[in-house]
């Protein structure tokens, strides 16, 4: 399975801060907003991902993140020219999915809660051995900036609607879909929407009237946070400040999660946590692993 971390878009939400940035850029508490996704990404044992991103910004991107080998992954990256929507970018990831089956995930995305690598699992073994897409729902206050799961008496998703006026239910899809390989021509087939966008949505759809869609809705104990606008950057932070403070774990450490997948050894996570040890985070590594 390969993986597809979207970081592009103008982030106009976060204006006038992403003027001079790109929004998953910015820090949610003590990393960057990036981390998180690629973390879940890293929990779903997926190593070889391709960050997409504008073309002012995918230099940073590398900058950051590297090739990846310092968390015993691979990291390629691409340019989406223009925001075109999210299904957009698996037509530009084409050649880079090659025939592999796809995981991806929103960059402005934080993901918190109890086996959530289980899920992750889950749903590549339904997509190897029953050829199903997974979407993951949450419930929210304002259903009418998503995409929208309809179910029917028996808890069963009926349909999906693209940010509607008069939402039907109050479970958004968040931004993490787990599609076999068929989703790049699916993809192509979509006819772009009045705002100009190729709809993951329309994707989703199309699994849903195939019965290939498997529903999963993230429930009391999860956290689901878009953290695409001021309030919501802030309640995000707090958020994982709290968890980390209270716990005394790191959310999102890739280095430690590195190490648990054996993919690097704990000199290997010293050696990161050196270069960062005037740090919290690096003094977190540093007392963890020595």
């Amino acid at each position: 399975m390969k993986g597809i971390l979207m970081a592009g878009g103008v982030g106009s939400r976060l204006f006038p801060t992403t003027f001079g940035v790109s929004k998953q850029l910015l820090p949610i508490y003590d990393k960057p907003m990036v981390y998180y996704p690629l973390s879940i990404l890293m929990l779903g044992n997926i190593r070889h991902i391709l960050v997409l991103s504008t073309p002012d910004d995918v230099d940073l991107y590398g900058r950051l993140l590297g090739d990846g080998s310092q968390w015993g992954i691979q990291l390629d990256y691409a340019v989406q020219s223009s925001p075109k929507g999210i299904a957009h970018g698996l037509i530009v990831a084409q050649e880079f999915i090659g025939d592999e089956s796809i995981c991806m995930v929103l960059g402005d995305n934080v993901f918190y809660g109890p086996n959530l690598g289980y899920h992750l699992l889950d749903a590549q073994e339904l997509i190897e051995h029953k050829n199903m897409a997974t979407i993951f729902g949450y419930s929210v206050n304002d259903p009418s900036a998503y995409g929208v799961i309809s179910f029917d008496e028996n808890n069963r998703a009926v349909s999906i609607d693209e940010k509607p006026s008069n939402p039907t239910s109050k479970v958004a899809v968040a931004g993490l879909y787990f599609y076999p390989n068929s989703a790049l021509e699916v993809a192509k087939s979509i006819v772009p929407s009045e705002r100009g966008e190729l709809e993951i949505t329309s994707i989703n759809n199309y699994y849903l009237d195939k019965q290939q869609l498997n529903v999963v809705q993230l429930k009391r104990g999860f956290a689901w946070l878009d953290t695409g606008s001021h309030d919501s950057l802030l309640e995000a932070s707090q958020f994982i400040s709290t968890i980390e403070k209270r716990q005394g774990v790191k959310v999102a450490c890739l280095e430690e999660i590195a190490f648990e997948k054996q993919w690097i050894t704990k000199s290997q996570v010293l050696d990161l946590a050196e270069s960062m040890s005037l740090t919290p985070y690096g003094q977190y590594l540093l007392n963890r692993f020595k």
